[in-house]
């Protein structure tokens, strides 16, 4: 099994910017790493997922143009780097990793084995 830490949130205000790190111990390979987020009230949402092999990238119509998520293998970590802030990205950001291919929806939480603890992010206006 593989164990996510994810660091990186913070305080920032609309039109900042925050870099997201998650850093995976344990069984080193995985097949693809995502993204989602969850506001207070509302459901966890995808947000970005990068694939471990070539790293094609995948991104919520929320976020596009503004996040770009990205892998460096040699630290075995991702990163989700967030530009042009707004309000309404204020959530806990959750790192999940998929350690083998699916057919199940690359955007649903239940598509992945394991997840990290959270971090927060709150943008003000």
């Amino acid at each position: 099994q593989v164990q996510l830490i994810e660091s990186g949130g913070g305080l920032v205000q609309a039109g900042g910017s925050l870099r997201l790190s998650c850093a995976a111990s344990g069984r080193a390979s995985w097949y693809a790493m995502a993204w989602f987020r969850q506001a207070p009230g509302k459901a966890r949402e995808f947000v970005a997922r990068i694939k471990s092999i070539l790293g094609m990238t995948n991104y919520a119509d929320s976020v596009e143009d503004r996040f770009l998520v990205s892998r460096d293998n040699a630290k075995n970590t991702v990163y989700l780097q967030m530009n042009s802030l707004k309000p309404e990205d204020s959530a806990v950001y959750y790192c999940a990793a998929q350690m083998t291919p699916r057919g199940t929806p690359w955007v649903t939480a239940s598509s992945y084995d394991a997840w990290g603890q959270g971090t927060q992010v709150t943008v003000s206006s």
